[in-house]
């Protein structure tokens, strides 16, 4: 007797991860450059851009709001950068995920760059004054300052689609 083969079905295609992934792991990843570099350039840290002798002890308050503004600067131009690679690429059915992955890697990477900053300042500064207390030492006085890379995607992401939306031309 001969019975019909009952067919299974075919498994379903693997399906590979999506380079969208990317958008939020290379951010991400870069913070921690960012916060090697905010350590190299800041006051407090190896204060190579002002060089000024008074600003290198971490715990000079006058140091306090010149290091937070080199994290800002380098904040902003890490969102700007985001934002910039992000263009063009915000098109068709992935545009959606691409954006948030870009806005969640630009919040992982000001995390990340904060505490690499942190860590390079313990591994490679000056032992904290432990009669100054916790609040003195290489740290950030701003927490504000970490919104600033998602900011600056948000907004260049913006303006560069306002751009695209307003330079073609409509069909007649």
């Amino acid at each position: 007797m001969n019975l019909p083969a009952v067919s299974e079905p075919a498994p379903a295609p693997r399906s590979r991860p999506s380079k969208d992934i990317l958008w939020l792991v290379l951010p991400a990843s870069a913070g921690v450059v960012v916060g090697l570099l905010w350590w190299l350039l800041a006051p407090g840290g190896l204060n190579l851009i002002s060089g000024n002798p008074d600003l290198s002890n971490p715990d000079n308050p006058e140091s306090w709001l010149p290091r937070d503004l080199v994290l800002a600067a380098l904040m902003l131009l890490s969102g700007c950068v985001t934002g910039l690679f992000l263009d063009g690429k915000l098109q068709g059915s992935r545009a959606r995920p691409r954006l948030v992955y870009a806005l969640l890697g630009g919040v992982a990477g000001a995390l990340i760059a904060w505490l690499a900053g942190l860590l390079a300042a313990q591994l490679w500064g000056p032992p904290p004054n432990p009669n100054l207390g916790p609040g003195y030492g290489f740290t950030l006085r701003s927490y504000a300052v970490l919104l600033l890379w998602t900011g600056a995607t948000a907004f260049v992401t913006f303006v560069l689609s306002l751009f695209g939306v307003l330079s073609t031309k409509p069909v007649k």
